[in-house]
């Protein structure tokens, strides 16, 4: 059996779909809610399209690196996505396929319902895969990231209403 390569989770919140989206799509705002992303710089200025590109800044323990993204969808209160294409320790220099993250925006009774999908987009054998994910993280990064969705929802929940 190979390694889960996609895992969400999701949280209604009190506000319109539209008013969440355009908190998510703000990737400069990303480190107030995520445990690991410190926040972004955007390359251009306004609200992000298809073709957006950003420089995330990223934090686990003692460790910091940079990842260099581009915004794949952006349809206003309905869903925002990005890829993660480069990698580095200051600047991310390094083309490599890290993960593509989704925000779906859902209207629902009492709000909208954010889920949030992180997918493994790493092309590497699992034992190879496996290995990186027990010393980077002490589990699978599916494991991991799965808990780190949960403590982002429930984060930007808490902020937003």
């Amino acid at each position: 059996m190979g390694r889960e390569l996609t895992v969400s989770d999701h949280v209604t919140i009190a506000v319109s779909p539209l008013v969440a989206w355009e908190a998510v799509s703000d990737v400069t705002q990303m480190g107030r809610w995520s445990p690991e992303n410190t926040g972004a710089s955007v390359d251009t200025e306004g609200e992000v399209s298809v073709g957006t590109t950003f420089v995330g800044r990223n934090r686990r323990g003692p460790v910091r690196w940079a990842t260099g993204c581009t915004v794949t969808t952006a349809a206003p209160g309905e869903r925002f996505a990005f890829q993660v294409r480069r990698y580095g320790l200051r600047t991310p220099r390094v083309p490599v396929r890290i993960a593509t993250w989704a925000y779906d925006f859902e209207p629902v009774e009492g709000g909208t319902r954010v889920t949030e999908t992180w997918t493994d987009d790493r092309r590497w054998p699992d034992p190879v895969a496996a290995a990186f994910d027990r010393l980077a993280t002490g589990t699978s990064f599916a494991q991991f990231q799965q808990g780190n969705i949960r403590r982002t929802l429930d984060r930007l929940k808490l902020e937003l209403e």
